[in-house]
């Protein structure tokens, strides 16, 4: 996980954290919450709900930080409070994630097959000519970059619970595969299929919009 930089090494921030430097507490909660809400909003029902979550995982992190043993690192550990504290309040809400299996929603292919090159072929499972995903340039100015964070959203918003949180956790907040599977309970292949079908979901979204763009662009360029 990232958001260390900008913070104590682990063994001091927990040797603070103990002797009740209310400096360091500052600082994690302004390195962390953002990422806290995000993650539990993914669990629970309403905003209000999602930070009744943060504020609960604080006060179990304020109680419990003498128990922390460093099997992990300490934004690792506080993740872990968030996330069973938000599986809980999500149980009470009836809005379950069933992170452990596979269900139904993660059959059937990512991308359409007709994209890569059949069995028989020199090179199969390669892109056929023409179907490989184009190269993005960069967005020309605030208004794109706002647009197409817009289309990064709504597919997110799409995506089924377990693939919002997968990720959330891996593309925006930089956890490793490992940390994931230890925060959510995921076996390692669930958790790779998981970021997999999300990740492509989230570029079919922005391949359309880059298409609608570029017919746009044609149209008014003839």
């Amino acid at each position: 996980m990232d958001g260390r930089s900008a913070l104590p090494s682990d063994d001091e921030l927990v040797r603070r954290l103990r002797g009740g430097d209310e400096s360091a507490f500052a600082l994690v909660l302004a390195a962390w919450s953002g990422s806290m809400l995000r993650l539990a909003r993914s669990f629970v029902s309403t905003p209000a709900s999602a930070e009744e979550v943060v504020q609960d995982t604080w006060l179990a992190v304020v109680r419990g930080i003498d128990g922390f043993e460093g099997r992990s690192s300490v934004k690792t550990w506080v993740f872990r409070i968030l996330v069973n504290t938000a599986k809980k309040r999500g149980i009470r809400e009836h809005r379950t994630i069933p992170f452990g299996s596979l269900l139904p929603e993660d059959d059937g292919p990512t991308v359409d097959p007709d994209r890569f090159r059949p069995a028989g072929d020199p090179y199969p499972g390669h892109w056929r000519p023409g179907a490989q995903p184009d190269r993005w340039s960069d967005p020309e100015d605030s208004a794109e970059r706002g647009e197409i964070g817009a289309v990064i959203a709504l597919a997110m918003a799409e995506l089924p619970a377990r693939g919002r949180v997968v990720l959330t956790l891996r593309d925006a907040e930089g956890c490793t595969a490992d940390e994931v599977c230890a925060l959510l309970g995921l076996s390692a292949g669930n958790q790779r299929v998981i970021l997999h079908r999300a990740r492509a979901a989230v570029r079919a979204r922005l391949e359309e919009y880059y298409r609608a763009a570029g017919e746009t662009r044609t149209r008014a360029d003839g």
